[in-house]
């Protein structure tokens, strides 16, 4: 019998599977506490000389889209990483998606644009929001 999980815990499984997967793979990953802002994992290599941010997103639906904030168009750093999660059902593996935040942020920023620039219903030109789709 399937539950219906509230979006903060399929948030926060997201993470854990994540950070699962780094360790599987020889890397230390951290999950943050709750009040580090914009980081859910520090993940490094087994040294510690080495060290990225990680910034979780996962979701339950089969949609293609990610929905995202106007402030990821502005984080572009070279150790700050995207992964997103797509959990779909109890009995699948998790799909990950990596992307640098210097292409996550490239990309909002000119889909956010040409989403202002095409009209929507009834020939209306969008209105701006902070609201951003990958």
């Amino acid at each position: 019998m399937s539950k219906k999980v509230s979006s903060i815990l399929i948030g926060v499984s997201g993470e854990y599977f994540v950070a699962a997967e780094l360790s599987r793979r020889g890397y230390v990953a951290s999950i943050t506490l709750r009040n580090t802002r914009g980081i859910d994992i520090v993940a490094s290599n087994e040294d510690g000389n080495k060290t990225v941010n990680i910034q979780v997103k996962t979701k339950r639906k089969r949609v293609p889209d990610w929905i995202m904030s106007q402030k990821a168009e502005s984080i572009i750093d070279k150790n700050m990483f995207y992964v997103f999660v797509a959990l779909f059902d109890n009995n699948e593996k998790p799909e990950y998606h990596i992307a640098p935040s210097k292409d996550v942020a490239t990309s909002l920023s000119k889909g956010h644009k040409k989403w202002l620039e095409t009209p929507g219903r009834g020939g209306k030109m969008h209105k701006n929001t902070t609201v951003r789709i990958l």
